[in-house]
């Protein structure tokens, strides 16, 4: 496990190292004309609908975008279903967890910085032991507040870089582990042409662990490569690794694919799957959803 924490430490290193030195100069590369100045607009004088930014979502895949929502603008990003799967490692136990309408609302505040609430409106976790009765937790599920300040790249630049804290609120319901967990992801995008993107972001989290009753640090890393199929049509494939630092081996390894249709430049829909590499992972993931900015 040590190896683990090594090589996710070391890409974290590189990773904040190249942005810190070259992202300000790939920012200023950008040839194109100036953007017009938006600074002024604010959730309560909004941004006017034909200066908006091309939508930005931070699903269906696990990398988050480094844009913000428009201020004024309301966007919300919605699974109909996702379904995963995960047995322990000696097959003895397996967890099918069910989300319906799992939801990230985001709220622009200022030109570029956004809040946002994510959630479940339904969550069924049915954990089966290999002998026994399963055990079904079902209910509303905890909630994310989520504060997005883009740092450059939101209107104008071929990358752009955002800065992501946020914070679990327990909701006491049955799916709930009863705890505050909290976090900070640093995403960062570049498009490499006008039809090929690379995204890549850290993220730092504390999470409840419930065998030792304390709270485990941890880190996701992941790096996603979006490009375009045709027309409104879209794809990505992207790598997720998460460690924590618990002196277990639970480092997980993950593979995402899937692709996007885009209906309007205000709608689009999105289909994809998360496979598991290793025996820690989640064996399955398959999720679809839309994308609607109002």
């Amino acid at each position: 496990m040590a190896g683990h924490y090594r090589v996710a430490m070391q890409r974290l290193a590189i990773i904040t190292c190249l942005l810190a030195v070259s992202g300000p100069a790939l920012a200023q590369t950008d040839p194109a004309p100036a953007a017009p100045d938006k600074s002024a607009f604010t959730l309560l004088n909004p941004t006017p609908r034909d200066l908006w930014r091309p939508m930005s979502a931070d699903r269906p895949d696990v990398t988050e975008s480094p844009k913000t929502v428009d201020a004024g603008a309301v966007q919300l990003e919605m699974s109909f279903f996702e379904y995963l799967r995960d047995s322990d490692n000696t097959d003895a136990e397996k967890t099918n967890t069910l989300l319906l309408a799992f939801s990230n609302v985001k709220l622009g505040l200022l030109n570029n910085v956004d809040l946002q609430l994510v959630f479940a409106l339904y969550e069924r976790q049915e954990t089966r032991p290999d002998a026994g009765t399963a055990t079904v937790n079902e209910g509303f599920s905890d909630v994310i507040v989520r504060v997005k300040i883009n740092f450059w790249g939101n209107d104008q630049g071929d990358t752009a870089l955002g800065i992501l804290p946020f914070i679990k609120i327990p909701t006491g319901t049955s799916v709930s582990n009863g705890h505050v967990g909290a976090g900070i992801a640093l995403p960062f995008s570049w498009d490499i042409t006008d039809k090929v993107g690379l995204g890549v972001m850290p993220e730092l989290d504390l999470v409840y662990n419930e065998t030792t009753g304390t709270h485990d640090i941890g880190l996701l890393f992941s790096t996603v490569l979006g490009f375009e199929v045709y027309g409104p049509v879209a794809g990505y494939v992207e790598y997720v690794g998460i460690a924590l630092f618990n002196g277990a081996d639970d480092y997980e390894s993950l593979l995402s694919f899937g692709g996007t249709y885009e209906i309007t430049p205000n709608a689009v829909l999105d289909a994809g799957a998360r496979i598991g590499l290793n025996r820690r992972a989640n064996d399955l993931a398959v999720f679809t959803g839309i994308t609607l900015r109002f």
